[in-house]
């Protein structure tokens, strides 16, 4: 059994090499920059009507609308942003610094500059080719623009999709998830791993067996609250050292481009690792180009994709520039990275980003504030990534109600396999698999730009440019 394990490790540690290697990154930066080119830099040009119409929004006072079965347009962004800000966010940037050094932050902002036109474009496409079903809930996603968008001949292409988001969701949107929350529920309440499984099995049932609707609910109130909260103590952590930021600033740029050889090695390595972990950390904190946040954007009620589209690069920028860019504020002026034993002196990349809260806030409350954080971020990509898997098990079922009732229940059960420290192979394998969940996504994004260009053209000549 011993052996086969190992032969399996092996295996898919050669695929995620690819999976998440040189070639695959640049292929996602890569998408985006093209993208970025056909809709004429269009976070550059209109991003402050792209601010006044998303989060400009949400101060002014509206009448109560009906969305009927669907959700509302600030419910799905709240869904699609539970599934991207979560534990990457603090344990992965931490991660990235440790490895690939203070460049790896200027390169995680260029993965995600892009990465805003990215999320824009699969939006688009998923507003555009989307379904409804016949209790009038919209299904959309890379595997319909894929089918709908492309053509029939390429459903192949959608069910690959499908299979391994499907799959995905066990591991990157669960027991990593409820690893780290059952972490935060021991540390902070002394909870033992198996009661923080069945607590978080419960809460995860309880909110997903309500589908798109109590989802979109309850996203709608923890993601502002946790990103807030986190920002807040950011923004206080930063304020204290703020006379060190532009020597950050000057790491940073100087670690982005430096081409020395880092003991004796490759000439150029230093600045080959500061941007293979920026951009995969860009990449795997906001997913953008991945698929997964416009299967949450495709359930809302809104009618223009466009309009809903341009959340996509809200979201994106929230999650990287603001809340990514925090943690790696946090861990550079704290001083940790020159610490002895580097990443291997803390027990997990967490307790890496709380020692760097601990050393600038007073007392332990920089950890209480990472392990709070890690338990909201956490809990609420579980709950998107439910949907994910469920719209993606939906599509390879035609929907089947009790084929989908039962993983939402083995979708709870697993959460008590994660939060007991187990299925460590899954989750590798989950995120291989989530990795490659990109290619279907990407080939279609690319194949279907010229309905992206068109799509924005006509909506920002006819309705934007007139107010």
């Amino acid at each position: 059994m011993e052996n086969f394990i190992a032969k399996v490790e092996a295996v898919n540690g050669a695929v995620n090499s690819f999976a998440w290697g040189p070639l695959m990154l640049l292929l996602l930066v890569g998408t985006g920059v093209f993208l970025t080119v056909k809709v004429k830099w269009l976070q550059v040009t209109h991003f402050g009507r792209i601010l006044k119409n998303t989060v400009g929004t949400l101060f002014k006072k509206k009448a109560k609308t009906d969305h009927g079965a669907n959700i509302s347009p600030f419910q799905a962004v709240s869904t699609a942003l539970a599934g991207t800000v979560g534990t990457g966010n603090i344990a992965g940037v931490t991660g990235a610094i440790f490895t690939g050094g203070a460049g790896a932050v200027f390169w995680m902002w260029v993965a995600a500059f892009f990465g805003m036109v990215t999320k824009y474009a699969e939006i688009v496409l998923a507003m555009k080719y989307r379904i409804k079903d016949e209790n009038g809930v919209y299904h959309g996603g890379p595997m319909y623009y894929i089918e709908n968008g492309i053509g029939k001949k390429w459903k192949w292409l959608a069910i690959v999709f499908c299979l391994l988001g499907g799959l995905a969701s066990f591991g990157i949107g669960n027991i990593a998830q409820s690893s780290e929350i059952s972490g935060a529920l021991g540390d902070l309440f002394h909870f033992p791993p198996v009661l923080s499984g069945l607590l978080i099995a419960f809460v995860v049932a309880l909110v997903t067996l309500g589908g798109i609707k109590r989802i979109g609910k309850v996203t709608e109130l923890l993601v502002p609250f946790m990103s807030v909260f986190y920002i807040l103590a950011g923004i206080i952590l930063i304020i204290m050292r703020i006379g060190q930021v532009p020597a950050v600033f000057g790491r940073i740029l100087a670690g982005a481009f430096s081409f020395k050889s880092v003991g004796g090695g490759l000439f150029g390595y230093t600045i080959m690792m500061a941007m293979k972990q920026g951009f995969a950390r860009g990449v795997f904190s906001n997913e953008a180009g991945l698929g997964s946040a416009p299967i949450a954007h495709a359930a809302s009620s809104t009618e223009e994709p466009c309009e809903q589209a341009v959340w996509g690069v809200f979201e994106v920028f929230i999650d990287t520039i603001v809340i990514c860019s925090i943690t790696a504020f946090a861990v550079l002026l704290s001083g940790i990275l020159n610490a002895d034993g580097g990443l291997s002196a803390y027990a997990s990349k967490g307790a890496a980003a709380a020692a760097a809260f601990n050393t600038i806030l007073p007392g332990t409350l920089g950890g209480k504030i990472i392990e709070l954080s890690l338990l909201f971020f956490a809990l609420s990509t579980i709950l998107s990534w439910a949907y994910y898997g469920e719209n993606c098990w939906g599509y390879l079922t035609k929907n089947n109600k009790t084929f989908l009732l039962v993983y939402k229940i083995i979708f709870a059960l697993v959460c008590v396999v994660g939060a007991v420290g187990s299925g460590t192979l899954m989750w590798d394998i989950a995120d291989t698999l989530n990795g490659l969940m990109a290619i279907p996504n990407l080939i279609a994004l690319l194949m279907l730009s010229g309905v992206v260009a068109k799509v924005t053209r006509d909506y920002f000549a006819d309705h934007m440019l007139k107010k």
